[in-house]
Order: C-alpha cells, then structure tokens, then sequence
C-alpha cells in the first residue's frame, strides 16, 4: 500500500511498475467456473444502479443478492461470447454475438436494489476465499495485480484472438467499390462500417489487406475528409487499436488532452489495460508508461502509474462490509483538507477497488458523514485528478450516464468538441446493447434525444455517421 512502502511512487522491493500480469486466458476459452449461480460475494451494498456487464455463458443473476450483478449488467466493455468467434459459422451465416459491451439487460430491467438492508449479517462467501483485507494484504503490493477469483474477461476486440473465421467479402468488396474511381459512396462506406461489432471490423480490415493487397485505413484516409473520416477511421480500427491512437494523440505536440487520457483508461478492467499496453508497445515502439510519464507530472503522472499498473479488484472480489468501513475512514483521512491532503492514498484506495466496492464504499461514505463522495472529492481536489477521481465513481456507479453526460459534454458550449464526440461515440457503439442504454440515459437526463442532439451539432456525412452509430 502507499505509505506503507517507502514513499509514493516507488515500487516495494522486487516488485516494480513492470510486473507482468497473470497470463490472460485464450480468447474462446470461457472463463472459469464462476455462474450468476455461484454464492453471493459477502457484502450488503446495493448493485449497479445502471448498466452492468453480463458474464457470457452464464444463466441471470438471483435477485436480491447484494453484490450480485442485477440484470441491467454494467459492462466493462463486455467480454466474449463462447463458441461464437474463432471457428466457422454454421453454413456460412454470421450470428450477432451476445453479451459483449454489456448486452441488453434480461427481461428489460436495468437492475433495482434488493430489499435487503445494509448491516444485514453477510451471506457465505463465494469463491473458496478468505475475506479480503483492504489495509494491507498479505503480498499484495504496488504495481502487482490483484488476483481474487477469476479474472475478469477482456472486452470484446482485446483478447488474444481478435478475428473470426467468417465470410466477409461482400462487405470487403462493396467498401472497395466505394472509393474506386472517380469519387465516394458514402451512404455504402456508412452501411458497410457502422453497425459491425469488434470482431467483424477486424476481419473486414485484415480480409480487405489480404484480398485487395490494400491498407483499409490508408484508403479511408485517402478518400475520405473531415471529421468523417476520422469517425470512419476510428471505426476501421477497432476499439483495441483505435484506444491506442487515442492515447498518442492524446500526448503528441505540445499539451495533454487529459479528458481523451480518462475516457481510454478510467475504470477499465485489468485485462483490457494490459492488452492497451501490448499494443501500444507494437504500435509505437515504445511503453505507454515512458509517454506518460514524459507528458504528465507530479500527483497526476503518480495516478495515471496507478491506473496503468493494472491491480483493480477483479470483478469476481466480493465487497466485505468490515473491508469497506477501512476504505471510508482512510479516503476520509487521506482527503483531510486542500492543504493537508494525501493525494496518494485517495488514490490507492479507489484505483484498486472493482466497481461493486466503489458503489459500497461511497454508499457507506455518505452515511457516515452524510455527504456525498463525489461532493467531498470535488471539493478536495481541482482539475485533471479531480476529473479523473468523479469519472471513475461515476462509471461505477451507473457507466451509462457517466457516458451520456461525456458525450453532451462534448457537444455542450460553444462549439463543439468534434475529435472528442467521434471517440466517445464510436466507443460506445461497439456495443449496440449498451448503446441504447447511454441513449435512454441522455433521454432521461437531459429530457431530450441524443440523436437529435447530435443532429444539431454535426452536419453531412458526418453527422449521418454519427447517428448510424448511435441508432
């Protein structure tokens, strides 16, 4: 823990930034035993009240399980469905894979809390574990990765196999036939891109290599302009790649976009941090770690080492009540006041929390000093670690709305943020599933269509899309 070993920022001996992460499973391999059937991790802290991932594979949660994912699923960008990439459709037919980004919730619940009351004795705790000790636990220290129960999956497009054996040549061709000759079939470059899922954009873009001896993204560069063929081009990417480019640009030329830094990075799972990191490394032959720590400083650059050090709770950490009581009265301690503060330990405690224990331990916060957490962090703390600190509870808290509220952000003011609202739609719309859900949550928030809003601020082939990706 900070603090603990020798000052903030260094490593613990024979430990380091640079620890390797338990190996990542394969891509088709289900995770390990784990269904929504399993016992309840102990806890009494109400779930996601918004849009929470549902583990592939498995049958829906039992209600009124504190812990329990309820059946809205918050996604961690969603993992990959089983049997579904990696082995030929049957008779040649694609099948939408479920579950991935955070499928559309069962039975179309977005998840309600139990009636069960905080304080209650906890259940049992899954998993075969011991409970977890947040003060100091034994062996973990910083820059490792917390390791309770299984691993959370990779999001759909991060694991190790990230195309499948299925039959795009007409989407190949048709995109080819678009910008061959004499000028561009948008409507065909907008019908064949933006409603394909992470594994299909990556087999359009390496069949098209493979089939035409042509790069797809050079081509879409070449033909296309504006703000139109950045969205084309974060599409052809892929959320992996496209998640990479990001972040360089985010730190190429003089200053940070920091909001583009958060948006990649905040309250990603472990594995999805580690696969940015790999590939970065084989983008731009250097660690992603060197570019931020040559572009930030000070108590930013220590939090972003924090982030990038992939040891959050694995989704599978059960929220124990007692862990929980430490986590308040040492985020209480740490955020002290603007001059007393300790940054460091503020940060240890909610980098290294899994969504379910940030939604305990702000519920706990607010009853015991009754004030709300992100109120107390707001006024704490000012700038990029005070953005980058309420993104991360916000997404635990309900991802949904915290990404409505970027995209109209983005839109909000004079002008609009262009480069800013291509990412964060692109990004959402990997998952139609929870597409839709960050659309109701604009809808309800803001008392007003995100399509229509968008229409407002875009125009041409930009602005349709746009709207393709959000319809």
């Amino acid at each position: 823990m900070y603090g603990q070993q020798g000052g903030y920022g260094q490593p613990p001996p024979n430990q380091g930034w640079g620890q390797q992460p338990p190996p990542q499973g394969q891509y088709n391999a289900p995770p390990p035993q784990q269904g929504w059937g399993a016992p309840p991790p102990q806890g009494n802290y109400p779930p996601q009240q918004g849009y929470q991932q549902q583990q592939y594979g498995a049958p829906p949660p039992q209600q009124g399980q504190w812990g329990a994912p309820p059946p809205g699923g918050q996604p961690g960008y969603g993992a990959p469905p089983p049997n579904q990439y990696g082995s030929p459709a049957p008779q040649g037919q694609y099948q939408q894979p479920p579950g991935q980004y955070g499928a559309p919730p069962p039975q179309g619940g977005y998840g309600q809390p139990p009636p069960q009351q905080y304080g209650a004795p906890p259940p049992q705790q899954g998993y075969g574990a011991p409970p977890q000790q947040y003060g100091a636990p034994p062996g973990q220290q910083y820059g490792a990765p917390q390791s309770f129960g299984p691993p959370t999956q990779p999001s759909l497009g991060y694991g190790q196999q990230q195309t499948a054996n299925i039959d795009v040549t007409q989407d190949v061709e048709a995109i080819r036939k678009s910008m061959k000759g004499f000028g561009t079939n948008e409507k065909i470059l907008i019908a064949a891109l933006a409603k394909k899922d992470p594994i299909q954009i990556n087999t359009i873009r390496q069949a098209y290599g493979q089939r035409l001896m042509r790069d797809l993204i050079k081509d879409l560069e070449k033909e296309t302009s504006g703000y139109f063929e950045k969205g084309l081009v974060q599409i052809a990417r892929g959320p992996l790649m496209g998640d990479c480019y990001t972040l360089y640009e985010a730190m190429k030329g003089v200053g940070t976009k920091e909001a583009a830094l958060d948006d990649v990075l905040i309250g990603r799972s472990n594995a999805d941090i580690n696969a940015i990191k790999t590939e970065y490394q084989r983008l731009f032959k250097k660690s992603l770690e060197s570019d931020l720590r040559g572009d930030l400083s000070a108590a930013t650059e220590q939090m972003y080492m924090m982030v990038i050090a992939a040891r959050r709770a694995e989704d599978s950490a059960p929220v124990v009540p007692q862990a929980v009581e430490q986590d308040v009265t040492e985020l209480q301690r740490g955020m002290g006041n603007m001059i007393s503060k300790n940054a460091s330990s503020v940060c240890d405690v909610l980098f290294t929390r899994n969504d379910a224990q940030i939604r305990a331990i702000a519920q706990t916060y607010q009853q015991r000093f009754h004030e709300p957490l992100l109120k107390a962090i707001k006024s704490k703390f000012s700038g990029h670690m005070e953005d980058a600190l309420v993104l991360l509870v916000d997404r635990a808290t309900n991802r949904a709305e915290a990404e409505a509220v970027r995209l109209e952000d983005s839109m909000a003011g004079m002008g609009t943020k262009d480069e800013l609202l291509v990412q964060r739609v692109v990004r959402c719309h990997w998952d139609q599933g929870f597409m839709r859900a960050v659309s109701d949550a604009y809808q309800r928030k803001y008392n007003k269509s995100l399509v229509r809003r968008i229409e407002g601020e875009t125009r041409g082939d930009y602005e349709k899309l746009m709207v393709a990706c959000v319809q």
